[in-house]
């Protein structure tokens, strides 16, 4: 029913008043109905058989007429155009380039935060965040590289979302040297930026440790994202002081140690700041999302949507089948509904 409904609903006519035309069928029936059948035999007068000329048509006759006015029917709507028409959305995107650099220095394992209101450790908090700010941009182009003791790219540019999270997924503590080099990881998100033409370029870097690997400085990254146009947004994770860190003993049992966390805030302001990116701390989960949040409403893709119909003629048919029925109507008056002279 539904689908008779959609339909119907985009059924059009090019030249309705052509459809007034069938108000005459019912009176063409009429006029052709009430004159009866031709008489066989001339008489010098018609006046003893005027009885026998109102009687009315055989059957056949009925037949032959009815299909007649079918015909007529067919070729007035087929002259009235009807046509299917469907609307069709084209949506253009200007959207923006975004590289995602995730910290996945083994500090990260600290269980500091929670998701789905249990605890859990930086990483799983910072993917669960992320997939959600992925998921919300459909029209920007996002990549993701991860960095501990040095940077590696989990995927480059793409509008795949879906295969974007699935890489996502898959993001260990443990791929490469521990370590944080975020100086490393600024410069290496920036040069994936530096050859795309989009109408705004970002990094966002999340980090809950100090620059303690690579050979590029983070203000020297800065810099450099600065000069190709590239703005950083930088993120400090994790609780300030202590948090609980699993270890395992002499026996593969897994203990947790409240070992001191540092963030070095002032670096990350300073990458910020050189590019005209902006500073956010996280303590928690929901400190996080908020953190994406925002920059989501920072950095806004424009959509443009251009809306068109799409016609259908469905005349030629209606005007094919008309033709047909009418040299059949011509066919069975002339063999099986011809009357004698």
């Amino acid at each position: 029913m539904s689908s008779l409904f959609a339909w119907w609903s985009g059924l059009s006519w090019a030249q309705p008043w052509c459809l007034l035309l069938l108000l005459g069928l019912p009176i063409l029936a009429v006029l052709k109905g009430g004159r009866g059948a031709a008489p066989a035999v001339v008489f010098s007068s018609l006046q003893p058989l005027r009885a026998v000329g109102k009687v009315r048509r055989s059957r056949r006759g009925a037949w032959l007429t009815m299909l007649l006015l079918f015909v007529l029917a067919t070729l007035i709507v087929a002259l009235a155009r009807p046509r299917l028409s469907k609307t069709i959305n084209q949506v253009e995107a200007s959207g923006i380039d975004i590289m995602l650099a995730l910290d996945v220095s083994r500090s990260m394992l600290a269980e500091d935060f929670t998701v789905g209101g249990e605890r859990a450790n930086r990483l799983d908090a910072v993917k669960q965040v992320t997939q959600k700010f992925i998921e919300g941009r459909p029209n920007d182009r996002i990549g993701i590289t991860c960095f501990a003791g040095r940077p590696y790219l989990v995927s480059p540019l793409t509008l795949d979302h879906d295969w974007l999270l699935q890489n996502l997924e898959r993001v260990r503590i443990g791929l490469v040297e521990d370590g944080t080099a975020i100086g490393s990881a600024v410069a290496s998100a920036a040069n994936r930026l530096k050859d795309k033409e989009a109408k705004s370029k970002i990094v966002v870097l999340l980090t809950d440790g100090d620059n303690n690997a690579g050979k590029i400085t983070p203000p020297t990254a800065a810099e450099a994202a600065k000069a190709l146009g590239i703005k950083v947004y930088t993120i400090g994770a994790g609780t300030r002081g202590f948090a609980p860190m699993p270890m395992r003993d002499m026996f593969g049992r897994t203990q947790y140690r409240n070992v001191k966390v540092d963030v070095d805030e002032d670096t990350l302001k300073k990458i910020a700041s050189i590019s005209g990116g902006a500073f956010y701390r996280a303590t928690d989960t929901k400190t996080l999302g908020e953190i994406f949040e925002q920059i989501d409403k920072l950095e806004k893709s424009t959509v443009e949507m251009s809306q068109y119909r799409q016609y259908r003629e469905l005349f030629p048919m209606l005007l094919q089948v008309g033709l047909a029925l009418l040299v059949l109507q011509v066919v069975l008056e002339q063999t099986v509904g011809r009357r004698l002279p």
